[in-house]
């Protein structure tokens, strides 16, 4: 069965980055068919984006997009699980457990979150629930999901915020250390502050808690740490990888091999690494894939390879959910 569990419609900050980046996305399927950098094509372009600005992320418009590709892929089921911090109404969790404090760290990472934080949660799964029929009709059946940041001593307030909807799975996910985080590339130099052996130990100490927490169907990119380069030798993380492979099983809580650093990131590796995935595969813990896309033209980037990964590791299944029910399915 073909899959990709863990994608977004939508990432912020605004900048004209993203706005070059979504452009370049929506040409991939409707083609402007005017001279490159000829005034009519700028006015093509403009008209385009007026659109997808005025329709927003959780429109037909822009998901419709996601389902052309997931039908060109031959994806089965697509399941989208935009952040957490995309909801306004979420903002408070973030403030108590991010670093926002009046310093350098603390003032960027607030001017991010305000920058991030503009959409509603309702919207969102009314959106989708909505969708669902319209894909079930082109072949493809359409999932909601959430990721939601894991931080430390969160249990109860992340319970609290999930629980009241109907979710066909949960990803939970580690983006910060101690408050920071550590994938945001305007924070990156942060690495060197710590000592790598030092930061690895915590962010296990950290993916494990999650897993344990009996919050998530799927804990995702374990290894995302990574995400700039900044890893020690993987020798000494491989006490780490089986430790977190045990508690995945122990926990019967599933995983993925995650694509998005390998295409969107300096590591340009996938989560997990090769032999973090053959230590899984030992363990056979329950995984699934995903390409962590944010646009549409992303869905399903690199997983024929990431299927071959899992094939070459010793996996016969990946599992897929419905209203938070497991089940396993052959891997093809």
């Amino acid at each position: 069965m073909k899959v990709d569990y863990h994608v977004h419609l939508e990432e912020g900050p605004y900048s004209f980055n993203w706005w070059k980046r979504t452009v370049r996305a929506i040409e991939q399927f409707i083609p402007i068919m005017f001279e490159p950098h000829s005034k009519e094509w700028m006015y093509e372009q403009s008209k385009i984006m007026n659109r997808r600005m005025e329709d927003g992320s959780f429109s037909s418009y822009w998901l419709d997009f996601y389902l052309q590709q997931a039908k060109k892929l031959g994806l089965q089921e697509v399941g989208i699980v935009d952040h957490l911090y995309r909801f306004k109404e979420k903002r408070p969790y973030y403030e108590k457990y991010m670093h926002l404090e009046n310093d350098e760290l603390g003032s960027l990472q607030e001017k991010w979150l305000g920058q991030v934080s503009t959409e509603s949660m309702a919207t969102f799964i009314s959106f989708i629930e909505r969708e669902k029929g319209k894909w079930e009709k082109e072949g493809v059946r359409l999932k909601l999901g959430i990721e939601a940041d894991f931080f430390p001593g969160c249990e109860e307030d992340l319970s609290n915020i999930l629980a009241p909807y109907h979710w066909d799975y949960v990803i939970g996910s580690v983006h910060f250390y101690n408050g920071w985080g550590f994938d945001n590339p305007d924070t990156k130099d942060y690495f060197n502050k710590y000592d790598l052996k030092a930061l690895y130990d915590r962010h296990f100490q950290v993916v494990e808690e999650a897993i344990s927490s009996k919050l998530f169907d799927i804990v995702a990119h374990l290894d995302n740490l990574k995400v700039f380069g900044f890893r020690p030798n993987e020798n000494d993380l491989r006490v780490y990888y089986q430790k977190i492979a045990k508690a995945l099983k122990e926990h019967d809580v599933a995983t993925e091999v995650n694509t998005g650093l390998a295409y969107r990131y300096p590591i340009q590796e996938m989560c997990p690494s090769p032999d973090f995935l053959k230590i899984l595969a030992q363990y056979d813990v329950d995984i699934t894939t995903s390409s962590d896309a944010h646009f549409p033209d992303d869905v399903g980037a690199f997983l024929d390879e990431a299927r071959e990964r899992l094939k070459e590791s010793g996996f016969k299944q990946i599992v897929t959910f419905d209203k938070r029910i497991k089940k396993r399915v052959e891997l093809c």
